[in-house]
């Protein structure tokens, strides 16, 4: 199993350098990524300054494995890469990268969004916002 989480923020760098790995593999024709980032949204509470995320790491780990051998068997993947943070990512800052290769786009952008969708609904990571006050609400998954 794949170990999908990150200390912190997901530099700009790594989501790049992931790319740039791909460059070789001649039979994709398609990426498709999503980047989560960080908003700093405003409550009745106060605005959103940063977000500390944990998780259930041994069964988020599960059910993304799970999600990914569901995906591969879906739809005709080269690679698929999943990435989340743990710990403190502030507002701005990426936290949650998804990327799907495949030899044609329909693919990718079909496996993206069910991956995407099926993480958030289904995989143990929470996140708790910490306003610019200090205060915190759990965050919640619409």
């Amino acid at each position: 199993m794949k170990n999908i989480f990150l200390k912190g923020p997901i530099p700009p760098a790594f989501v790049g350098e992931s790319m740039a790995r791909h460059q070789s593999k001649t039979s994709i024709g398609a990426h498709a990524l999503f980047l989560g980032q960080v908003r700093a949204d405003e409550h009745p509470e106060g605005v959103v300054d940063r977000i500390d995320y944990t998780a259930y790491e041994e069964m988020a780990l599960e059910k993304v494995h799970v999600i990914r051998e569901e995906a591969f068997a879906r739809w005709p993947l080269t690679c698929l890469h999943i990435h989340h943070s743990l710990g403190e990512v502030k507002a701005g800052e990426i936290s949650f990268f998804v990327m799907t290769s495949s030899p044609h786009r329909a693919a990718a952008f079909e496996a993206l969004r069910h991956i995407v969708d099926r993480i958030k609904a289904d995989v143990p990571i929470w996140g708790r916002e910490i306003l610019r006050d200090g205060s915190d609400i759990w965050k919640q998954n619409h």
